[in-house]
C-alpha cells in the first residue's frame, strides 16, 4: 500500500485553524497539530481544539527564540507590540525543523487571504512564507485556490480541487464549513494573544522604556494584578483577585518586597528592586487604598523585604491619590 501522507498543522485553536486540519484529514491526510507557547499565549485553546477534532497535538515553548521579537522585529508591530509577520515566519520555521526531524511532508496553517489587514494580505503570506524558509512546503489549505500552487499540490499529495478559495474578514463560509465537518465547539474570533490587546501592550512598552530587556518573569508578572510606577523609578504589582495574589506571590524573587494590610481583606503588593523608603510608604499606601479598609481608617501593612518584617501604620488613602502612577 502506499505510504500514508502526513502534515503537521499550526493550530491556534481558532475556527480556521480547526478547519485547516479538518479538510485535510478529509483527504485521508494523517494530521497532527502543534501550538507554540510564550508567556502571551498559552496552550489551553489548541488543547480543546485538539480534543474536539480528535487529533494529536504537540506543544512547543518558544520563548527564548521569540523574545528578541518584543524588541526589534523586522517587521514591525501591529497595533499593539504585535510582531505578527515576524512571529508567524518563527513559527513556520519551528514547525519546519519538526517536520524534518520527525518525517512530516509538508506544513499547513488556517490563514485566510485578506483576513487581517497587516499579517495575512498577499504580500504578507508571501513574506511569511519566504522567510521561513519553507516556502515550497507550506499550506494554506482555506485560501490555496487563490494562493501559488505549493509542493504538496503539485505532487499530488492533496487534492488542490478540494482545497478552498476563502478570502477577506467574513466567517459565514467557515461557519457552514464548521457544520459540515462536524465541528460545534470553537472560540469567538477575538485574538488570544495579549500582545494584541491594547492595555497589555501598553503595559510591556512602558516595561522596555524603563529597562530596555524584559526577563521571563517581567513578561509574566505583566499579567497579573495592577502596575504602577512609583516616584522613585521601581515598580509596584497590586493584586486584584485572591488569583491575582496566588500568582503574584508565586513569582516573587529574592531582593522583593512585598507587603500586605494586617487587619484588612486586600492585595498582595510586590515591589522590585532597591526601593528608598519614600516609594515602601507609598507602597503601603497603595495597599491600604486598594483593601478593604475604610478611607482615613488607621491600618497596618506589614513590610517584607531586606531581610526583615516590619509594621508601617498610616491612615487609608483614596485611590484618586495613585492614579497618575497606573500603568
Amino acid at each position: 500500500m502506499p505510504r500514508k501522507i502526513r502534515a503537521l498543522g499550526l493550530l491556534s485553536g481558532g475556527l480556521d485553524s480547526m478547519l485547516a486540519g479538518a479538510v485535510l484529514r478529509g483527504q485521508g491526510i494523517d494530521v497532527t497539530c502543534i501550538c507554540f507557547v510564550t508567556p502571551f499565549y498559552g496552550a489551553q485553546r489548541a488543547r480543546e481544539a485538539a480534543a474536539h477534532l480528535g487529533l494529536p497535538l504537540k506543544e512547543v515553548d518558544f520563548t527564548e527564540k521569540f523574545e528578541p521579537l518584543l524588541y526589534e522585529p523586522p517587521h514591525g508591530f501591529g497595533k499593539g507590540h504585535n510582531p505578527c509577520i515576524d512571529c508567524h515566519a518563527l513559527m513556520i520555521r519551528e514547525a519546519g525543523l519538526v517536520m524534518a526531524v520527525e518525517g512530516f511532508d509538508f506544513v499547513f496553517t488556517g490563514e485566510v487571504l485578506g483576513q487581517r489587514p497587516m499579517s495575512q494580505n498577499r504580500g504578507s503570506l508571501n513574506t511569511v512564507a519566504r522567510e521561513s524558509g519553507l516556502a515550497e512546503l507550506l499550506l494554506r489549505p482555506l485560501s490555496a485556490k487563490l494562493l501559488k500552487t505549493t509542493r504538496p499540490e503539485l505532487e499530488g499529495w492533496v487534492d488542490r480541487e478540494r482545497l478552498l478559495n476563502l478570502s477577506g474578514r467574513g466567517r459565514q463560509r467557515q461557519i457552514a464549513l464548521a457544520a459540515e465537518y462536524g465541528i460545534t465547539r470553537y472560540p469567538a474570533p477575538a485574538g488570544g494573544c495579549l500582545l494584541t490587546d491594547p492595555g497589555f501592550a501598553i503595559r510591556i512598552k512602558e516595561l522596555l522604556r524603563h529597562q530596555g530587556r524584559a526577563s521571563r518573569r517581567d513578561l509574566e508578572l505583566l499579567k497579573w494584578g495592577r502596575h504602577f510606577r512609583l516616584p522613585g523609578g521601581v515598580k509596584a504589582v497590586v493584586g486584584r483577585t485572591q488569583r491575582d495574589n496566588e500568582a503574584i506571590e508565586g513569582l516573587m524573587a529574592p531582593g522583593d518586597y512585598c507587603l500586605k494590610v494586617e487587619d484588612f481583606p486586600g492585595p498582595l503588593v510586590l515591589v522590585m528592586g532597591e526601593v528608598a523608603e519614600p516609594d515602601l510608604q507609598e507602597t503601603a499606601g497603595l495597599a491600604a487604598a486598594y483593601s478593604d479598609a475604610p478611607l482615613g481608617a488607621a491600618v497596618r501593612v506589614s513590610v517584607e523585604g531586606g531581610g526583615a518584617v516590619r509594621l508601617l501604620h498610616l491612615e487609608t488613602p483614596a485611590k484618586e491619590r495613585f492614579k497618575d502612577l497606573l500603568i
